[in-house]
């Protein structure tokens, strides 16, 4: 996250479902000097493990996702410079583009301002994912979740690269957005679409012989 710029020094955190809660990064801790001994384990109650490091401000959004959904098994959370200044700018991503739809739905919303490392803040995360994947959050970055922690990070890849389109047709002029109806058939086929892995069809049983008597 931070080499690719996705998460600038310090900024961002990552999760991970484990036992009863969850793995989260430290706080304030620079991505290149961490160590599998710094992650932190907070069980389901918000409980963070005694003797270890202090957790991201921000586990209270993480562990209400996996609360929220259970098909979180990740959470990544960046401060990427595109999702950010639209989030700034109180801005979501509409369907200027089909690929939207890899956060699950026709936009990419906006999640409401709050303070963040708040319960507050984990309310509105929670509300706006209630059909989404990915969302922005105002005036503060972007957060993504999925099945595993390669595809969390490919969807927060994915989401900024979206940011930075949009920001960038903004500067042209208008913006064509397209309809429910299209997306509707766009998300129909995100269904089924990628590497599907194809079964070998089933070999009948050879008969056997039956000789004349």
């Amino acid at each position: 996250m931070s080499l690719e710029g996705l998460s600038p020094v310090r900024s961002g955190n990552v999760s991970a479902r484990f036992s009863d809660g969850m793995l989260i990064t430290p706080t304030a801790m620079a991505y290149s000097v961490m160590t599998a001994d710094d992650v932190v384990f907070i069980d389901a109650e918000g409980a963070p493990q005694r003797g270890g490091r202090a957790p991201s401000s921000e586990w209270h959004f993480h562990l209400a996702i996996y609360g929220a959904k259970a098909e979180a098994r990740a959470v990544v959370h960046c401060h990427s410079t595109s999702a950010t200044a639209l989030a700034c700018a109180r801005k979501s991503i509409p369907a200027f583009h089909y690929m939207v739809a890899v956060a699950g739905g026709q936009d990419i919303p906006l999640a409401p301002y709050a303070t963040f490392g708040t319960p507050e803040l984990a309310q509105a995360v929670v509300a706006t994912l209630k059909d989404r994947r990915a969302c922005l959050l105002a005036n503060h970055g972007q957060i993504a979740f999925g099945e595993t922690l390669e595809a969390t990070l490919d969807l927060a890849r994915e989401v900024e690269a979206l940011a930075a389109q949009y920001i960038a047709v903004l500067q042209l002029g208008a913006v064509h957005i397209l309809d429910d109806e299209e997306m509707g058939i766009v998300l129909a086929k995100f269904e089924t679409y990628g590497q599907q892995l194809v079964l070998p069809k089933p070999q009948r049983p050879a008969r056997a012989k039956v000789r004349p008597s």
